[in-house]
């Protein structure tokens, strides 16, 4: 006995067919198709319980059809799939009013669960909401962990529940928010966000809940906190795990009644404000040593959201480059490209600073050098000005092979110049000049210290100069001035 029928929609013969085959062995009758218009042929002619489509197909739009399904067939629901697994993508299978997104590739074993939730739920009439542009789209990537950001981002936007977004610095977390509240039903009004970690904690309450005149030194005035700024809107709570226990405190009870009274002030004030928080700190670890409340972390938590560092999503680095290229480009920043072997390098690079760093590499390479190409020549230079000597590891049981040799060129280095500076007073022992005595010094030691260094760095004058502590002209001039030779192939 039959359980149902599903119309399958893809222009891709072997997804027709898997689905088919995974869905006919549980019992389903499928009848696939390659295209829009046959699948709407059937729609209309009544058959099918289920629809599963693609988005992009030869002659049309999948999601074009589901607000035209849920007018003929509001009973009929739709699960959309996808390989343009993006932001807008997922916001716009959302707002149209899909039982359900899925980003290609897909477990077909989750499929066919959502095929029998799906004819299993009791219909509801389905809920159309007004169309919402996608344009100026803050979050890039098509990785597998921000597809999973994209779709519960689609699913929370037409919502009020809180939601606490937890990530390392760097991460985009602030983007995130703003997407919550851009695309939501609360986009017409104030998107408000305060770092708690910039205010200090003797202005934090005051800061959120604002103050009345005279209630402490320097209020000469009213002022209006962030809660009342953001009334009818959003408001962001950055790094929260900053916030001191007197103003967690009062941040409770304002989620829990919706109201609060401004510092010095009496009455009450309601507001309706949709709370974002965000860390980068671990708040169950702030809970257990007794700086953050448990109630307040339930109260926040109710909806999680992670962002992965950039080290777990590297697939997702050239999509960013190119991104952060045409943004300059907007900025009035000359249009650049990088080649094969330098995007790989970024992709290989470990990213402590996460995508702030790369956006900060990526417009570097913008303003000051003047290739049209950026190579990996070009890239190395640049992740090697931006490992700062302190990084080098103290335990060298734990370092990594580069790390120890980073240590131990400079090591070699200070050693070369403590060498030089004790051959020079050997050599010297009973006649040295009664004055300029740093300027001899300087001027024998010198040439044998740069070079040492060149060597170390094999002939990168960009970083010898910075181990060197010299401005790069002046290390130029120097190996000029004192004919000190520079390996050729790395000058």
């Amino acid at each position: 006995m039959s359980r149902g029928t599903v119309l399958v929609a893809d222009d891709d013969r072997a997804i027709r067919t898997v689905i088919a085959e995974a869905l006919g062995r549980q019992g389903y009758d499928v009848r696939a198709a390659g295209d829009a218009a046959t699948l709407w042929q059937w729609i209309k002619g009544g058959e099918g319980d289920l629809v599963i489509t693609d988005v992009l197909m030869p002659d049309g739009n999948g999601l074009d059809l589901v607000p035209q399904i849920a007018r003929m067939r509001p009973k009929l629901r739709v699960i959309a799939m996808s390989a343009q697994s993006t932001l807008g993508t997922a916001l716009r299978a959302a707002e149209s009013g899909v039982f359900e997104y899925l980003p290609k590739p897909f477990d077909l074993d989750a499929l066919v669960r959502l095929v029998d939730r799906a004819l299993q739920m009791p219909a509801a009439e389905p809920m159309i909401e007004e169309a919402v542009s996608t344009d100026n789209i803050p979050l890039i990537g098509r990785s597998p962990a921000m597809q999973e950001i994209y779709r519960l981002v689609a699913r929370l936007v037409q919502s009020d529940l809180s939601v606490l977004i937890t990530g390392e610095s760097g991460t985009g977390k602030e983007l995130v928010a703003r997407a919550l509240h851009q695309f939501g039903k609360r986009r017409r009004e104030a998107f408000v966000a305060i770092n708690m970690a910039a205010i200090p904690r003797d202005l934090i309450e005051s800061e959120l809940f604002g103050h009345e005149r005279g209630a402490f030194t320097g209020a000469t005035q009213r002022s209006t906190g962030r809660f009342e700024q953001a009334d009818g809107g959003t408001l962001f709570l950055d790094e929260i795990g900053d916030m001191p226990p007197e103003a967690q405190t009062r941040l409770l009870r304002v989620l829990q009644e919706g109201e609060f009274t401004t510092v010095g002030g009496r009455t009450p004030i309601r507001v309706d404000v949709r709370i974002v928080a965000a860390t980068h700190r671990d708040l169950q670890q702030l809970i257990r040593q007794g700086r953050f409340r448990e109630d307040l972390f339930y109260r926040l938590n109710v909806v999680p959201i992670r962002i992965p560092p950039l080290r777990d999503r590297r697939e997702d680095i050239p999509d960013l480059v190119r991104h952060f290229l045409i943004e300059g480009e907007s900025k009035g920043l000359p249009a650049k490209r990088f080649d094969t072997a330098a995007l790989e390098r970024l992709r290989a690079h470990d990213w402590p600073g996460n995508v702030r760093e790369l956006e900060n590499l990526v417009r570097r390479f913008a303003a000051l050098y003047g290739e049209d190409t950026i190579g990996l020549r070009l890239v190395e230079r640049e992740l090697d000005r931006s490992v700062p000597a302190a990084e080098a590891p103290a335990n060298p049981d734990t370092a990594s092979a580069t790390d120890q040799g980073a240590a131990l060129k400079r090591e070699s280095l200070a050693a070369a110049a403590e060498r030089h500076i004790r051959s020079y007073f050997a050599a010297h022992e009973g006649r040295l000049p009664a004055r300029g005595l740093h300027t001899r010094i300087m001027r024998e030691v010198e040439r044998p210290l740069i070079q040492a260094t060149l060597e170390a760095t094999r002939g990168n004058q960009l970083r010898a100069a910075e181990l060197l502590g010299l401005n790069r002209n002046t290390l130029r001039k120097k190996i000029k001035d004192l004919a000190i030779p520079v390996p050729r192939s790395l000058k």
